[in-house]
């Protein structure tokens, strides 16, 4: 990690063209990273659950915040493994629950790796949270869609939670979500008790079906055909592969959801999370600080220009 002296000013400016996260749940507005967001936090991890062969979810403490870690759903915190590196992670627990800090993680590079040896009691660092946030307090009163691709389960599963807990604020609500295989699929827990509520619409694919598979076969946007919403009053939250994300927003397109209201959590190569370092660049915007979650009208664009 780099070394960055603890008095140097943030130069962060936001892009007053783009939109930050406008969802957040009642005082989110006020909720900030630590007071230095350079400066790792001491963190301990609480439990760690297997979620698939390749993913686990680890429950982190932090000892010097009593109370939790408030955050928005979509916001993403920076883990640190001593020794190793540090790695932007999307938060994906209950938001109503900042005493229970969860980040689902793929052991896919050295330091998500070193994170998946840690076990109960052991120490890391944090920073966060950072970025913007699913707009849940503008889709009130509307319908709501939540597409999630593989991994891109964990940064809705914040969204749904909220959704879930104000559920009478909201019309229609459908979560569509595609895994490689059964096996691959995040909070199997979840999407059972999910999928028995009456005012929840759960439609759940595989890209390979495996024995005893039941349902459906194949990938996201084909799962819109089933859904139940009216395209015109419907808001859309994405997330997963870019690929997935920009046939769903064609399919959604197609069947009438405006642009502007389908909305999209990007992941680059994440660094300093603030805004400064440029890794994360993409067109005018920083995914860090002006992201994850942007309107897929203003990016969809841009991730259609090969190596941008």
């Amino acid at each position: 990690m780099t070394f960055v002296p603890r008095d140097i000013p943030l130069p962060v400016a936001p892009d007053p063209a783009i939109p930050r996260g406008t969802g957040s749940p009642p005082g989110a507005a006020d909720r900030q990273p630590a007071p230095n967001p350079w400066a790792p936090e001491p963190a301990r991890v609480r439990r760690v659950h297997r979620e698939t062969a390749t993913t686990f979810t680890a429950t982190i403490d932090l000892p010097g915040r009593p109370g939790g870690l408030a955050f928005a759903p979509g916001q993403f915190n920076m883990l640190y493994a001593f020794g190793v590196g540090e790695v932007a992670i999307s938060i994906s627990g209950d938001p109503a629950r900042p005493d229970r800090l969860l980040h689902t993680i793929r052991e896919v590079g050295p330091v998500t790796r070193a994170l998946g040896r840690l076990r109960a009691g052991m120490a890391l660092g944090l920073r966060g949270p950072f970025g913007s946030s699913w707009p849940v307090d503008e889709a009130r009163g509307e319908d709501v869609l939540l597409l999630a691709g593989g991994l891109g389960m964990a940064p809705l599963r914040p969204a749904l939670c909220h959704i879930l807990r104000h559920r009478a604020a909201y019309g229609r609500v459908a979560l569509l979500y595609g895994a490689r295989g059964p096996e691959d699929l995040l909070y199997s827990r979840e999407l059972d008790r999910w999928s028995r509520r009456a005012d929840l619409q759960v439609l759940v694919t595989v890209d390979r079906a495996g024995p005893g598979w039941r349902g459906h076969v194949g990938v996201v946007p084909a799962l819109l055909r089933l859904a139940d919403f009216e395209p015109g009053r419907a808001v859309a939250f994405v997330c997963g592969p870019e690929v997935m994300m920009r046939f769903t927003a064609r399919e959604l397109e197609r069947r009438g959801v405006p642009g502007e209201r389908v909305h999209a959590s990007l992941e680059r190569n994440m660094k300093c999370a603030v805004g400064i370092c440029g890794r994360c660049q993409l067109g005018p915007s920083f995914i860090c600080k002006d992201g994850p979650v942007l309107r897929y009208d203003r990016v969809g664009p841009l991730l259609a220009v090969r190596e941008l």
